[in-house]
Parts: structure tokens; sequence; C-alpha cells
């Protein structure tokens, strides 16, 4: 998804405003297996991904819990940082190679100072994301893994190609037989 896209999906700007966003985001591209974010860290930038697929997890004990995937158009940031400078909790993983827009979350806010088009388009950022987190805790505590299951396949259908089956087994909060069993009740 080109970055012009990815901004007009969130809001959109007159084109002043929009070519000094533009001109703040940097292409980058990082491996399969990189890890973008980091736990414990203030991270100080976001991301959109042009191309690739990425998860976020937090660790429970010796194991990893899976709890996002973002994919062509998403964004990738850590909430607690961009929005108080704080240190995140989670991790952000690279499951393809990954080509990516970077954004310095410092610089962003200072063109909210100056643009309120951009500041409007911050918020909106930020409104969409709350509303995405929202949705996921809502299903997971309403649905069963089997709906969950339909619904990430039914929303995202090649995802099953594109990531392992133990993520999106963590990601269900179910065993991999269980996913398994899901599978085949489907078929």
């Amino acid at each position: 998804m080109s970055i012009d896209q990815i901004i007009d999906n969130i809001y959109l700007l007159p084109d002043a405003s929009k070519s000094i966003l533009k001109d703040s985001f940097e292409e980058v591209r990082y491996p399969k297996g990189h890890i973008l974010l980091r736990a414990d860290k203030i991270e100080p930038n976001l991301y959109f991904i042009h191309k690739g697929i990425a998860r976020a997890f937090a660790y429970s004990g010796e194991a990893e819990i899976t709890f996002w995937f973002g994919r062509e158009g998403d964004t990738v940031l850590s909430m607690k940082s961009y929005v108080e400078n704080h240190k995140g909790y989670e991790n952000i993983e690279l499951l393809e190679d990954c080509i990516l827009f970077e954004l310095n979350a410092a610089h962003l806010q200072k063109l909210f100072l100056v643009d309120l088009h951009i500041a409007n388009w911050g918020r909106r950022l930020a409104e969409q994301e709350l509303i995405k987190t929202e949705e996921r805790l809502i299903s997971r505590q309403v649905r069963t893994a089997s709906e969950r299951y339909g619904q990430l396949i039914n929303d995202n259908p090649d995802l099953i190609q594109r990531v392992q089956l133990v993520h999106i087994a963590s990601y269900l909060g179910i065993t991999r037989n269980s996913l398994s069993r899901i599978r085949a009740e489907i078929r």
C-alpha cells in the first residue's frame, strides 16, 4: 500500500499538509525475524507497513502471547510510547521481509503544533488504533476460539499462508492441537 493510500485511509488532508507529512516519512527495509519494537523501551518511531506482515507479542512466563497481526497498510507503534512517551509493553516481530514507512514521533508532535490538519490526522490515527484494540479485546472476551478463527480468516484470508500456525494459535488463546481441530471442523 502506498504512503498516499495509508495517509488518506487515516484522514484526508489538504494537499499542502499532506506534502509536509509525506516529506517526514522515510522508507526502511528490515528482514524477516527482525524485532522492530521492543518491550520496556521508549520507541521513538512509528511505522506503516508498505509490504509485509508483523505480529505484536508479549511474554507470559516463558511463553510468547501474540495479540496482534499487522499487514500492508497497518500502523505499527507502541501507543504507550506514542501517546505518553513511556516504555511500551509489546514486542513487534516482522514475519516477512518488510518495507515500512518510518515516522519519528517527536517530529510528528512538532507538526501537530504548526498544522491543525496534521494534528487532526494524528488524532484520527490514535482513534482508529483505539477502536482496533477495543474490537480485539471484546472479541477475545465474548467469542469462542472457533468464532475468532472464522473472523480472522474471513477478514484476512491470506493470513493462514503467511503466518505460522503457532502464532495464530497463540493469538486465538488456544493450543496448536486445538487450532488443528478447529481447522478440521471448518473444512
